[in-house]
């Protein structure tokens, strides 16, 4: 992944402070992620599941990577033990519904310039 692209409405939903996006960008520095399936992605897409550790325990990161630019954009920051972060998966219906959600909100931050870009060089 070379950089990272947070959509600020995304940001503003999981509550995130400077130090989780310094987490988030320190874990895709790492480069170590499992693909995950996913439904209504943008073509040439996927998603990848980032698992890290830190003060407040274990947490997911769930980020759609566009595959040909090998650009990622922050989808959802859960702890472990939420409801979320418990089963990420599109199995999960609350996933599921969670990622249907926060596609279109991505989608209207992308078409609005509504984001932030991090290098990861």
């Amino acid at each position: 992944m070379k950089r990272i692209v947070f959509a600020r409405t995304l940001v503003r939903k999981e509550k995130l402070t400077p130090e989780d996006v310094d987490v988030i960008v320190k874990s895709c520095k790492k480069g170590i992620f499992t693909k995950i399936k996913g439904e209504s992605l943008p073509s040439d897409s996927s998603l990848i599941k980032i698992y890290t550790t830190t003060i407040k325990g274990a947490q997911r990161i769930v980020i759609l990577l566009d595959e040909e630019s090998k650009v990622g954009h922050f989808l959802l920051f859960r702890n472990k033990n939420d409801i979320v972060g418990k089963n990420i998966s599109i199995k999960n219906p609350v996933f599921k519904k969670l990622l249907q959600k926060y596609l279109i909100l991505w989608d209207s931050d992308m078409e609005s310039d509504n984001f932030d870009i991090i290098d990861l060089r």
